[in-house]
């Protein structure tokens, strides 16, 4: 089961959410290598990161999934969201430069099936960047952050799902290594745990962060089956606000 749209909101609103967001933007700049005028989409609650990496993209969109739901990005502006499947993402074949998934995988239904689709709309050699909680971490084993809940991985299994899906692993890193804290004394030491984790305790990262190509050699099966899922409107949608227009990469 996802996490909910407002529940993530409220996370990277508080000030344990926005500690968390600058380790991991951190951990992202070592592996992220600037592409000129990229098509970029984030896929599950990207939004506080794509802020830091969508300029100089040409086009980049937030796409969140059904069991999340979804909010206007960016505020004040033409909306870049669109809600989605992720097994049956609204893209053409081969028609983007970049994926990034937070907090996507480990609430995907079928891992591998959301994997196959990343393979399918990413362009020859196009680039998967996977941030997910670690399930040796102290942050997978409470669930008062979205990263203990879900189902986290260690590295060897993401690792071999990739590959099981015609993915190339390629660069890591790891992010969260203060404790998942309220409390703004410890809050205050988070540069020093961040420093000092990466060098005496890496393997217990709250997420493990794995940049992959996508790989071309190797034919990639996949199930023909017609889609039975459809929106059902609530009575009460939250978190949508402003207008909203779908996106289309076409043109």
């Amino acid at each position: 089961m996802h996490a909910d749209i407002v529940d993530l909101r409220q996370f990277y609103h508080s000030e344990l959410g926005r500690m968390a967001e600058q380790s991991i933007v951190t951990a992202l700049t070592k592996l992220w290598t600037a592409l000129p005028e990229e098509r970029l989409v984030g896929l599950g609650f990207t939004t506080p990161y794509l802020d830091r990496f969508r300029h100089g993209t040409e086009r980049t969109f937030a796409f969140m999934p059904a069991g999340q739901g979804a909010i206007n990005w960016p505020p004040g502006d033409l909306s870049l969201t669109a809600l989605v499947f992720e097994e049956e993402l609204p893209l053409p074949d081969s028609s983007v430069d970049r994926i990034l998934m937070v907090h996507s995988l480990e609430f995907a239904e079928n891992p591998g099936e959301t994997l196959k689709e990343m393979w399918r709309v990413l362009a020859p050699g196009g680039r998967l960047v996977i941030v997910v909680p670690n399930r040796r971490g102290v942050w997978a084993q409470l669930d008062y952050t979205p990263f203990g809940t879900g189902r986290p991985y260690s590295r060897g299994q993401l690792t071999r799902l990739l590959r099981e899906t015609n993915f190339t692993p390629g660069a890591t890193a790891e992010a969260l290594f203060f404790p998942p804290t309220r409390l703004s004394g410890l809050l205050r030491l988070r540069r020093g745990f961040e420093k000092a984790g990466r060098y005496l305790w890496p393997a217990f990262s709250g997420v493990i962060v794995v940049e992959a190509q996508k790989r071309l050699y190797q034919g990639l099966p996949v199930a023909v089956r017609a889609s039975r899922r459809v929106f059902v409107p609530v009575l009460a949608p939250q978190g949508v606000s402003g207008r909203s227009t779908p996106p289309h990469l076409l043109g």
